[in-house]
């Protein structure tokens, strides 16, 4: 999995000049890519454990049992649904119609969210490599406790973008959410991370599993031990 400057960033809570300082100066290794950096996140939490630097959100946060904000993923992928053989060209139009079924928000907002889904530069794709991508709004929302959703896309083809993705596998699995809060997508960006590259879960999607299987990664990821449990199946 690959993260930009941004992500690392917010996943630490210092400014991207602080990112930058720790490239030029403390030995973090980073790809220049097209003007961008990109740092493997496997590499990322190996010089961040040696130097006792400890993400507190985002990708990087460690797994905790259960959620402190209420989130828990399995309930809302059940809001947003699991949607399969999507043509790439329709994803827009999807997003739209996902982001009009959120629960807690007043039609008018579900109104703007969805024109947000659907115009240029209103999701940002943050892709993680081996397919998948955890796309999200552009801008953080502030909605409230009971707001909040994710959709799984499983598209037919390659979804079409202007930078290509940082490990040269086209995308064709994604993970759309959005989160009631900012300190709540935050929290969702690390269960997330953490339920594809500690679990069952990404293997599943690429395997186009059944939705129950889906369902119960989720669940499963959430649970006491289950950071243990993925490093077990990984070894």
């Amino acid at each position: 999995m690959y993260l930009n400057i941004i992500q690392l960033a917010e996943s630490f809570g210092v400014e991207e000049s602080v990112v930058e300082s720790w490239v030029r100066k403390d030995g973090l290794t980073a790809i220049e890519d097209r003007g961008r950096l990109l740092f493997d996140r496997r590499q990322v939490v190996d010089w961040a454990t040696a130097r006792g630097l400890v993400a507190k959100a985002g990708f990087l946060a460690p797994v905790r049992p259960g959620s402190t904000t209420g989130l828990h993923l399995e309930s809302l992928l059940r809001i947003g649904g699991i949607w399969r053989d999507v043509p790439a060209t329709e994803v827009p139009k999807v997003l739209e119609r996902v982001v009009s079924a959120l629960p807690g928000a007043v039609p008018a907002v579900r109104r703007m969210l969805a024109q947000r889904a659907g115009a240029p530069g209103g999701v940002t794709w943050a892709p993680v490599g081996g397919g998948l991508a955890l796309p999200h709004l552009s801008k953080h929302v502030a909605l409230g406790r009971d707001s909040g959703l994710l959709a799984i896309l499983l598209l037919l083809d390659a979804l079409l973008q202007a930078e290509a993705p940082p490990d040269g596998v086209p995308i064709t699995r994604l993970l759309f959410f959005i989160a009631p809060s900012p300190r709540a997508h935050l929290e969702m960006l690390a269960q997330l991370s953490a339920a594809l590259t500690r679990g069952p879960l990404r293997g599943l999607l690429l395997q186009d599993a059944p939705d129950a299987e889906i369902f119960n990664a989720l669940a499963a990821a959430e649970l006491p031990g289950a950071k243990v449990a993925g490093k077990e199946e990984q070894g």
